[in-house]
């Protein structure tokens, strides 16, 4: 059995890119229904280009879209009487463009007491930064995040996905489960604000403590961390790179001990964690050397089975054929629109040890505006007049198979 802890639940989101629908896209998997209300244009992802498509396919599985012009009466009309039977609203406008639309909190407070209204910010709703559109790459910039990514040295790094927005979405989405529970338990709602910026430095909340202890301005090093080694040291094999860490005082006499270099455990230059720190690029070599030419696949076996961490580096697609990931079932299908399927992150735990499989269908733009419409109690002359002076469009989907 699946668990649908949301099943009841209506989610209305207005939200675009990642950070917005990434989090109602956990709701969806969480069993809650979310209306996808988009611009008669669509979410900026159905632009055309790859990574949009990505996106698309990544965060929008299971919704139902409705194309809807907001900037007109009617269209505000229809969105008004979604939010007057919504549990959740999301959005992440620019703050103050809800507001304008006529649909900020205070208004849907208004509609629908019950309803808890969720904002994703760029830079938070309460400093001067508050009107900057803000993406996850202005994140990673302006929390520190870049200034401590890359190597020594070097210019600074973005982490290499949009970890900032695929963060947010979690957050968002532990936000508002907190504000349901909240409502059910004391009778409480409670408005929800997440900003990127507050989530990029969340991210690093132990550097930050640490730079708060020490008065060290963390700065780029590359791989191995800072204080201790070997720790996080990225080290080739005969066939690509492995990490490991063995810097404890259980670990470190352990590792050269397997690797056959007993000798290196006493050696002065390695015989503390603040020698092995001051003479890193050594140590590395030597492990290396005593690796003697292993892949990388052996040294995981090798190191692992006795106890020591070690990752091999892989690529997407040997990602895809680990033994690991596919005994987890890690993956599962999604469905475009069109009736292509293809493959998808599932929901990075199980509940009462069951994980979500369905496949899940990305709705087309409109696709559902005509049923989401009559739903609300409007009737098929009303429904035809929105179509005709094009403040809703519909548009019928071409895919076959399993409803979204």
């Amino acid at each position: 059995m699946i668990h649908r802890p949301l099943e009841g639940i209506r989610v209305v989101d207005f939200g675009q890119f990642v950070a917005a629908p990434g989090a109602s896209q956990s709701l969806v998997d969480l069993g809650a229904e979310v209306i996808k209300v988009e611009p008669p244009e669509g979410d900026w992802v159905r632009s055309g280009t790859s990574f949009g498509e990505s996106i698309l396919r990544a965060y929008n599985r299971g919704k139902r879209s409705i194309a809807l012009d907001l900037k007109d009466s009617r269209g505000l009309e229809v969105a008004e009487r979604l939010v007057s039977d919504a549990d959740v609203v999301i959005q992440n406008m620019r703050p103050g463009a809800m507001e304008a639309l006529g649909l900020g909190p205070d208004r849907v407070r208004e509609l629908n007491p019950h309803a808890i209204y969720a904002t994703v910010s760029g830079f938070g709703l309460h400093g001067p930064s508050r009107h900057r559109p803000g993406l996850d790459i202005a994140a990673q910039a302006e929390s520190g995040l870049m200034a401590i990514t890359g190597e020594l040295g070097g210019r600074p790094l973005r982490v290499g996905t949009t970890i900032v927005d695929a963060a947010t979405a979690h957050v968002l989405t532990e936000a508002v489960l907190a504000a349901l529970l909240e409502r059910e338990r004391f009778g409480r709602v409670a408005a929800v604000e997440v900003s990127l910026l507050e989530v990029a430095l969340h991210l690093q909340s132990a550097d930050w403590t640490g730079y708060s202890i020490t008065g060290s301005t963390p700065c780029r090093r590359g791989n191995g961390q800072p204080g201790v080694a070997p720790a996080a040291d990225l080290i080739e094999t005969s066939d690509g790179y492995i990490v490991l860490s063995g810097y404890s005082a259980q670990h470190w006499p352990r590792l050269c001990e397997v690797l056959g270099r007993a000798d290196l455990a006493t050696d002065p230059r390695f015989a503390d964690n603040e020698a092995r720190v001051a003479n890193r690029e050594k140590l590395l070599s030597e492990l290396a050397v005593a690796l003697g030419g292993r892949t990388s696949e052996e040294c995981v076996q090798l190191l692992a089975s006795n106890g020591l961490v070690v990752g091999a580096v892989r690529s997407y697609d040997q990602v895809r054929e680990s033994d690991d990931v596919i005994a987890g079932e890690m993956f599962t299908r999604g469905e475009h629109f069109d009736g292509s399927a293809f493959d998808v992150v599932r929901v990075p735990f199980r509940l009462g040890g069951e994980c979500e499989r369905t496949m899940r269908r990305v709705p087309s733009l409109g696709e559902h505006s005509a049923e989401i419409i009559t739903g609300i109690g409007y009737s098929a002359e009303e429904l035809d007049a929105l179509l005709q002076a094009g403040v809703l469009s519909c548009k019928e989907s071409s895919a076959v198979g399993t409803p979204a």
